[in-house]
């Protein structure tokens, strides 16, 4: 069961001041207690609050799975998602092996001159970029890492299960989150395995 804006309403107010009356929740929304009868009907019978006479309404602490499911499933990726770490696709791959250490992510992203998305760069690709026999110092990251159109990236307004899914099919640790601006997609945001734990152990909480 997904709740109504005033039953949310309702929820949250039980959540700050229970154990309160219907009375005073009534006065809080400006509607009469007959008017909130039926919510607080609903609310009490999904175990979301509990009454006791001459005490009032306090919230249980429970949360349906039916309501946790619909949550996840309407957070948009630029509600969660992180700041991108970008480097310029001819930085060398000794470079992008420190920057990736001292920004402590597993995956970089490269840009050209426009600042569009050029590439991606995972732990992988830098590990063989440095197994090879090329001068790493010298050798530009855009020799090892993965190109457009083999690149899944996601936008803000995608929803998070589809950025999640993603993840999983295509067995990467992370997305960019990319924007068309001036005809060019640039990477605004990046959603990886961590965000989507992040959320998780949060609604959980």
């Amino acid at each position: 069961m997904e709740l109504n804006e005033r039953q949310e309403k309702i929820l949250k107010i039980v959540k700050q001041h229970g154990p309160i009356t219907g009375s005073k929740i009534a006065e809080q929304l400006s509607l009469t207690r007959a008017t909130l009868r039926p919510d607080l009907a609903i609310l009490t019978m999904s175990g979301y609050l509990d009454a006791r006479p001459r005490v009032g309404y306090f919230y249980t602490g429970k949360e349906s799975e039916e309501v946790m499911t619909s949550k996840i499933r309407n957070i948009l990726v630029s509600e969660v998602q992180s700041v991108p770490i970008l480097i310029k696709e001819d930085t060398s791959i000794y470079e992008a092996v420190v920057k990736m250490f001292l920004e402590d992510v597993g995956t970089l992203y490269a840009i050209d001159n426009n600042k569009a998305l050029a590439g991606v760069i995972s732990r992988k690709d830098l590990l063989r970029g440095t197994m090879g026999s090329n001068d790493i110092e010298k050798t530009p990251v855009s020799v090892i890492m993965t190109r457009k159109p083999n690149i899944t990236i996601c936008y803000p307004n995608d929803l998070l299960i589809y950025a999640a899914n993603q993840l999983i099919e295509k067995q990467i640790d992370s997305l960019p989150v990319v924007e068309e601006r001036d005809g060019i997609d640039q990477v605004i945001g990046r959603i990886t395995k961590t965000t989507i734990t992040r959320v998780f152990v949060n609604l959980m909480e």
